[in-house]
């Protein structure tokens, strides 16, 4: 099997494994106990706090452990965008883009359904493009918050987060990024991107599933989600996942140390991949910007086919793919990502996403892209008939 699946999920790294497990068994503790085994633990969690903040630029303090990048978006979105309004009821606007994951655009649907809030969307070009043109026309004095992912999920294209952070500070006004996708692929340091708050799953980057960060920069001031004991700083009480900060911290550190040349060869590798797909696939579509994209991500649409039946062709032939983003599974609506880019939605709904992990070689994906010509070819031949 060759899975070309890595932005959904990728497995654990056996040094993130290694890393955890020791407060999966013996160093069990509590870290708010006040005994040997909650010191180990609360020594170990500011441990994975200080290696996250060196990755990202920043204090450990404005670093905020979470369950992962969608509890990261909620709790940047709802979290600065209450707080800000607390302060200041003029500020009653939130910003996001067209392309948002589900994670932004149902915290943002949330603050305008529950708390009365307008939400404003910024379009974006045939490519998937944010403008720094196109922001500036919405932002204005009422804005509490924007929230611009920095490469998307289902395309790949990246924006000019610091393009768009630069925007969003001509009005005073916190800039968020959800950085899931990005991170072990692109810069992330937040001061060079200069941006307010960021997202971070952990699953993404060969730790396991249920840890993430939210960055908030400095005095920045978050309304929490999750009330109790007042953990993380007040900002997400609960106990917290120890194991989880760890693997992440180290699965971070791993990626953050070997990024510019990972970065380099995957690029390579997906720019052969796309250009024998287009060669080999008779009207194929490359979708997202051609080349400001993420390494590890191609997608195209193939007409007169079906995304699912092309992906069920696929995983015979020994390639596992997705029709687009895993947050989305199950539904027959074709995917707003494709649409806010001006494609049809017959055309649409025969998307297929290709994204690797930093394991894949040249040889896989040429035997996925013959796959990938031999599944087309199938599913057309059927619809022929």
């Amino acid at each position: 099997m060759i899975f070309l699946d890595a932005a959904a999920t990728t497995p654990v790294r056996r040094e993130v494994l290694e890393a955890m497990w020791p407060y999966l068994t013996g160093e069990f503790g509590n870290p708010s106990s006040h005994h040997s085994l909650g010191e180990a633990a609360a020594n170990a969690l500011s441990g994975a706090r200080a290696a996250v903040a060196k990755a990202l630029g920043c204090r450990p303090g404005e670093i905020t452990f979470t369950s992962g990048g969608t509890e990261a978006d909620n709790l940047a979105v709802k979290g600065i965008a209450l707080a800000r309004r607390a302060a200041d009821p003029a500020l009653n606007r939130v910003v996001i883009s067209a392309i948002e994951h589900p994670a932004v655009e149902e915290s943002a649907l949330y603050l305008q359904r529950v708390h009365g809030l307008e939400v404003d969307v910024v379009p974006v070009d045939r490519h998937g493009v944010v403008t720094a043109e196109a922001l500036r026309a919405v932002v204005g004095p009422e804005t509490a918050l924007v929230s611009i992912m920095y490469a998307n999920n289902e395309i790949g294209t990246v924006q000019p987060v610091g393009q768009l952070a630069e925007v969003a500070a001509e009005h005073g006004v916190p800039f968020h990024t959800d950085a899931v996708q990005a991170a072990g692929w692109l810069p992330i340091g937040v001061k060079e991107l200069g941006i307010d708050a960021l997202s971070i799953s952990g699953h993404k980057l060969g730790a396991p599933k249920g840890s993430g960060v939210l960055y908030a920069k400095g005095r920045l001031r978050l309304e929490p989600l999750v009330h109790g004991g007042g953990q993380e700083r007040g900002r997400r009480s609960g106990t917290e996942n120890v194991a989880g900060a760890v693997a992440l911290a180290t699965a971070l550190t791993l990626a953050h140390a070997g990024q510019s040349e990972l970065a380099g060869r995957v690029s390579e590798l997906r720019n052969a991949f796309i250009r024998t797909v287009l060669e080999a696939v008779p009207g194929a579509v490359l979708t997202g910007h051609p080349s400001q994209r993420l390494p590890s991500v191609a997608s195209f649409c193939f007409p007169g086919t079906s995304g699912e039946s092309v992906l069920l062709e696929l995983e015979r032939l020994g390639v596992v793919c997705s029709s687009g983003s895993a947050c989305a599974a199950g539904s027959d609506a074709p995917s707003p990502v494709l649409l806010a880019l001006g494609i049809e939605p017959e055309v649409a709904h025969t998307a297929v996403r290709f994204s690797f992990d930093s394991t894949v070689t040249s040889a896989e994906l040429e035997q996925a892209a013959e796959a990938v010509a031999a599944a087309v070819g199938s599913v057309q031949g059927l619809g022929r008939r």
